[in-house]
């Protein structure tokens, strides 16, 4: 599973959703999650550790060597695994296979090398060592060095659980307020053990990632449009507030996920999936969400290898692409409805610099800026949404931590 993710770029959720390949008991399989999680969230610090341990760099055919090299560092490192364990495991493993035999003897004076100095070498770890170059080198220029700083030591912990619940739900034993209304629970455990489950009035979903539904207002009786709309969380909001949702997605896996949330949450009447390219969808609405793909930079606390399967190159082909989606979403809305583009990115290019391109080349937007109602609590004074992932909620009794988003909201001339 980690070799699948760091060496072909397999997205993270997809690896633990299809799981291993083997029968693993309940207690095993938990295991082997949390050691691939722990693998994938720490990458950057593991290699860099294992990088100042060898005197060469594995051949990159080696994928096989590093995939158990990383496994077996992350529990030696940063979990409570017996180091005896991890490191016969390691070397048996590449004793298994005709093709890594050769390098278990490597492996095993690299392992035991690392917990001798494990103290020291977890101590003098850089802080952008688990961000790649070229995004931390960003966010520098962007935010400069602190936040930066911050943002990079955010993404080195598990995050916390953020449900959306919705109106009149009971708060899960528990958990503690969020200032959307919803609720956050420590992390770990099984979503499906959590009260209040089986009766659907809550979903998963990052508090920062609440704000662009919020920013509508009351959209009760309203028909609202929701592009590119898997996993659901926001049409849930909206459909939830007492709107009518048509939801579109482009993946049929995705939007079938999307249609059992719906399921489980009893909102299924209120929405319409449907499964098309969001640029090929017709009518008006009374508003229009677009979450627009993007690099989804922000979301590294729940999606940490998301830093390693992207490029700066990416940016700019993302950020084409949204204006392609901006200026149909625009044509989607009727005359005094509201259109909101929200990104789960970091990157001013994806957020900031396209109000700027709606403000030069789509006259039929007005920016109308976020001042009221929840969202208007994370709003810059600019009036859009930029949260960052180490900075502390409003009005929260001291928690911090939340997905880095950014939301604008513009009106229909």
């Amino acid at each position: 599973m980690v070799e699948a993710v760091c060496e072909t770029r397999a997205p993270l959720s997809a690896v633990l959703d299809a799981g291993g390949g083997k029968a693993l008991s309940p207690r095993d399989a938990a295991l082997a999650r949390a050691i691939v999680r722990t693998a994938v969230r720490r990458r950057g610090d593991i290699d860099h550790i294992l990088a100042s341990l060898m005197t060469k760099k594995l051949p990159r055919r080696a994928t096989s060597v590093r995939a158990v090299l990383r496994t077996a560092a992350a529990q030696l490192l940063f979990m409570r695994q017996a180091d005896h364990a991890a490191v016969n495991v390691a070397v048996d493993l590449l004793k298994s296979d005709g093709a890594t035999g050769g390098y278990a003897g490597l492996a095993n004076a690299v392992l035991r090398r690392l917990i001798r100095e494990r103290d020291a070498l977890v101590a003098a770890l850089p802080v952008d060592a688990n961000t790649p170059p070229w995004l931390y080198a960003r966010w520098v220029a962007n935010y400069g060095r602190a936040d930066a700083a911050a943002m990079a030591a955010a993404h080195r912990e598990e995050p916390p659980l953020d449900l959306a619940l919705a109106p009149g739900s009971a708060m899960p034993e528990g958990a503690a307020a969020l200032p959307t209304g919803g609720a956050r629970l420590a992390a770990g455990g099984m979503v499906d053990a959590i009260e209040g489950y089986s009766e659907g009035g809550w979903w998963v979903q990052d508090v920062a990632a609440q704000l662009p539904a919020l920013a509508f207002g009351n959209v009760e009786g309203q028909h609202i449009l929701d592009l590119c709309a898997a996993p659901g969380g926001k049409t849930m909001q909206l459909a939830a507030a007492g709107a009518r949702v048509t939801a579109v997605e482009l993946d049929p896996a995705r939007a079938e996920r999307l249609a059992a949330n719906l399921a489980r949450t009893h909102l299924a009447e209120r929405v319409e999936v449907v499964v098309a390219d969001a640029r090929n969808v017709g009518g008006t609405f009374d508003g229009v969400l677009l979450d627009a793909p993007c690099s989804a930079t922000g979301t590294l606390r729940r999606q940490p290898d998301v830093a390693w399967s992207k490029s700066a190159a990416d940016i700019a082909t993302l950020a084409h692409m949204q204006q392609s989606l901006i200026r149909h979403a625009t044509e989607r809305v009727r005359i005094g409805g509201l259109l909101v583009y929200a990104t789960c990115s970091l990157e001013p290019e994806e957020g900031e610099r396209q109000c700027d391109f709606i403000a030069a080349e789509v006259p039929a937007l007005m920016f109308e800026p976020i001042a009221e109602g929840p969202a208007a609590a994370f709003a810059t004074a600019a009036g859009v949404v930029r949260t960052l992932p180490h900075q502390a909620l409003p009005d929260s009794q001291g928690l911090a931590g939340l997905d880095g988003f950014f939301a604008a909201r513009f009106r229909r001339r």
